[in-house]
């Protein structure tokens, strides 16, 4: 007589698929940013319901949406350079002071020129801004990559002096222009889009395809999980450092051009001020790691929006301006807790159990060994 063959194992069940799904959407580093500005968004439409709304005047949008692209603007350029930094286990503390020495450079060039409505004064200005930027974002990577100092220690000599620059270009003054061709970078309108967000997207999509589709976000990566290792593969550790502090200088420099171009002012002692702490705020909520290796780009683009929405958040809901710090630590803490590798596998091994009922051996038959009570007796 056969053997009866065994019956198959149940297909899971669609609620473990579910529950299998749901833990993947928990442990994406996205997900918990992504649900942020979510709720920011809903709660400034909960206070003003038109506040999504977008109107067209004379061929521009505005509204709520197009000021929180516009103002993210400068965050978004100076957060791409500092997540290329941390990439590679750096810091960059000098990007606020970069932002000040960029702006008083430019526009002390127009305030002193014969002619300041000149596109080519205003050309040079920001050439010679974005110039030195650059030369003050080598000048970093000079002091981590070669002589071998440490990337907060070297950066904060620049954000300690930089101001000091910065009020030596002004004289001490808050410098003011009135050029039009300028004005146009920071306020003005390209295709209907405010021109700052334009170029910070624009910048932001070219680093991004270059890093994602070449071998140098692979070789930041090296850099930052292990640079001895990558230096024995024959990786120059040494110039993808170099280079991403440079990189952090020219990005910051056209934040700062972009701020002085928006309200028409160089001031020393107040333009891009605390912005390296925001930038690192919205790196760190992107899921990038503070210690080096993995980054995301796109979750910097989130963290960016998260830190705009919050700012428009405050004034929106009717925060005294005293606590709005406190406010906006309280709303960064709370993601950054949930995105934290505990929480996200406890929510995870959660999610896991509540969708796998627990897996019990059958009871034996009434009046029938079992075969553990057989095999026993047998031996």
């Amino acid at each position: 007589m056969s053997t009866p063959s065994p019956a198959p194992s149940p297909a899971p069940s669609a609620r473990t698929g579910a529950a299998g799904r749901w833990g993947a959407v928990l442990r994406h580093h996205l997900f918990w940013p992504v649900l942020a500005l979510v709720v920011l968004l809903a709660v400034n439409t909960a206070v003003r319901p038109d506040f999504l709304s977008v109107s067209i005047l004379d061929g521009h949008l505005f509204g709520s949406p197009i000021d929180i692209l516009r103002n993210c603007a400068p965050l978004m350029l100076v957060a791409l350079g500092m997540s290329l930094v941390i990439a590679t286990r750096g810091i960059d503390l000098s990007v606020g002071a970069v932002v000040a020495i960029a702006g008083a450079v430019a526009l002390t060039f127009i305030a002193g020129s014969p002619d300041p409505e000149s596109p080519t004064t205003v050309l040079l200005a920001v050439g010679l801004a974005l110039a030195l930027s650059l030369a003050l974002g080598v000048w970093n990577g000079f002091l981590v990559s070669v002589l071998g100092i440490q990337p907060i220690i070297a950066t904060l000599i620049l954000m300690t002096a930089g101001r000091g620059v910065a009020m030596l270009v002004t004289q001490g003054q808050i410098t003011t222009v009135n050029s039009a061709p300028f004005k146009t970078l920071g306020a003005g309108y390209w295709f209907g889009l405010p021109a700052a967000t334009l170029v910070a997207f624009g910048v932001f999509g070219l680093v991004a395809l270059l890093v994602r589709r070449t071998a140098l976000g692979m070789l930041v990566e090296a850099v930052g999980i292990n640079p001895a290792a990558s230096r024995l593969a024959g990786v120059q550790a040494r110039t993808i450092v170099w280079t991403v502090f440079a990189l952090s200088g020219l990005f910051s420099g056209l934040a700062g051009l972009i701020l002085s171009s928006n309200v028409m002012a160089a001031d020393a002692n107040n333009a891009g001020l605390f912005i390296e702490l925001d930038a690192i705020l919205a790196v760190v909520i992107g899921g990038t790691s503070l210690a080096g290796g993995k980054f995301s780009l796109s979750g910097t683009f989130v963290g960016v929006l998260i830190i705009a929405t919050l700012s428009l958040t405050v004034t929106n809901v009717g925060i005294s301006p005293l606590v709005t710090p406190l406010f906006k630590a309280l709303v960064v803490a709370a993601v950054t807790l949930l995105q934290s590798p505990v929480v996200r596998r406890r929510l995870a091994e959660r999610t896991r159990r509540g969708g796998r009922p627990p897996r019990t051996a059958p009871a034996p038959r009434p009046g029938k060994p079992s075969d553990t009570t057989t095999k026993a007796v047998a031996r």
